[in-house]
């Protein structure tokens, strides 16, 4: 799933060559994602330029001056912007045509990404209004994360990984800023010092700018959020070495989701 630094490399690449752009045609292939694709975006925006774009944990959110276009890329899902005229594949489910000849499409095989319409404030929006605070801002630190981790008996990990605590966090970085921070993902949140969480809280940081900063560097032809080539220290690599100590990593299940960590170098 892209988690926080995909869709910000992506934010970032579309802001550049999308912002004072004009909507002339959106194609709509699929009725349904994740939620209902609604029909009237072919008729609402036509004519409309793209003013801004933002984003908030794993959503992009696109400024369209009479209200804004919410994208989340689910599991699969990614954008490609593309010559006007590119004929569509299997999986491609909606097209945004602009006036320079380019085309944003949205690619996504498991139909687990959104598309939708809003006219108020968008992060009012019931999808994005209980998201926590960003990881790359003032308001998450040492201090509120140890807040956040107090009297919960849930593991560090899946506290992580909980949008209403740290927007955008999700598998890939809770088990990369773990392993850095030495803190076994299985251990309860309650158990955290103030110490490790100021520790935690900041490595958190420092993974997600290194991976937006290798992002931005990456060249990936037309697709414009991938899983750009990255050395992980745990992620995907259960049964091999640790970089560190040499041990073999071991993988288990968190929440239904794999995690890999090394039981010597993480307590």
């Amino acid at each position: 799933m892209p988690e926080l630094p995909e869709v910000e490399v992506t934010r970032r690449r579309l802001e550049s060559a999308l912002v004072g752009k004009m909507v002339t045609q959106v194609l709509r292939r699929v009725a349904k994602l994740r939620l209902p694709v609604s029909a009237e975006l072919t008729e609402i925006l036509p004519g409309m330029t793209i003013r801004g774009i933002e984003r908030r944990g794993k959503y992009l959110l696109f400024d369209c001056c009479k209200g804004w276009l919410l994208i989340h890329l689910g599991m699969t899902g990614f954008l490609r912007l593309i010559s006007s005229g590119t004929p569509p594949g299997k999986h491609d489910h909606v097209d945004f045509i602009f006036n320079d000849d380019h085309l944003l499409r949205y690619h996504d095989p498991r139909k687990f990404g959104i598309i939708t319409w809003f006219t108020g404030d968008p992060l009012q929006h019931p999808l994005l209004a209980e998201i926590g605070p960003e990881p790359l801002t003032a308001a998450f630190d040492g201090s509120y994360l140890y807040a956040a981790a107090k009297k919960r008996k849930v593991s560090v990990k899946q506290l992580l990984m909980n949008s209403s605590v740290v927007a955008g966090v999700g598998n890939i970085y809770a088990n990369e800023a773990l392993f850095r921070a030495r803190i076994l993902p299985s251990r309860a949140a309650e158990t955290l010092t103030p110490l490790e969480c100021t520790d935690l809280a900041g490595i958190i940081c420092k993974v997600l700018e290194k991976s937006i900063s290798e992002g931005g560097k990456s060249c990936v032809a037309e697709e414009t959020v991938a899983y750009y080539p990255q050395t992980f220290s745990v992620y995907g690599r259960g049964g091999k070495l640790c970089y560190v100590c040499g041990d073999s990593l071991d993988e288990i299940k968190l929440g239904s989701r794999s995690t890999v960590f090394c039981s010597n170098c993480q307590k």
